[in-house]
C-alpha cells in the first residue's frame, strides 16, 4: 500500500477532489465511481458522499493507497522592527 501525505491549501478539500489531486482517480468521474462503489473510506469508515470534506488530520483509504491530510503550512509572520 502507497503511503501519501497531502498538505491542504486551505482548511478543507473534498473527497472527489482529494481523489483526483493526489492521482488516485485519474477524473471527477472516476472519482465518483470510486466513492459510490464504496471503495473509499475516510478515517476507518467507508463513505459515500463524495462532497465529504476533509480536514488535517483526516485519513483517507483505499486498496492501493493510504492519504494522510495535513495542516497547510502557516503563513510566513512579518519580521519584528
Amino acid at each position: 500500500m502507497k503511503d501519501i501525505d497531502f498538505k491542504l491549501r486551505g482548511d478543507f478539500i473534498a473527497l472527489d477532489a482529494l481523489l483526483k489531486a493526489t492521482g488516485l482517480a485519474s477524473s471527477g468521474g472516476q472519482a465518483k465511481v470510486l466513492i459510490n462503489e464504496a471503495e473509499v473510506s475516510v478515517n476507518g469508515e467507508i463513505e459515500t458522499r463524495r462532497g465529504r470534506k476533509l480536514r488535517a488530520g483526516d485519513q483517507v483509504s483505499l486498496a492501493s493507497a493510504r492519504v494522510r491530510l495535513l495542516a497547510p503550512a502557516a503563513p510566513d509572520t512579518p519580521a519584528a522592527a
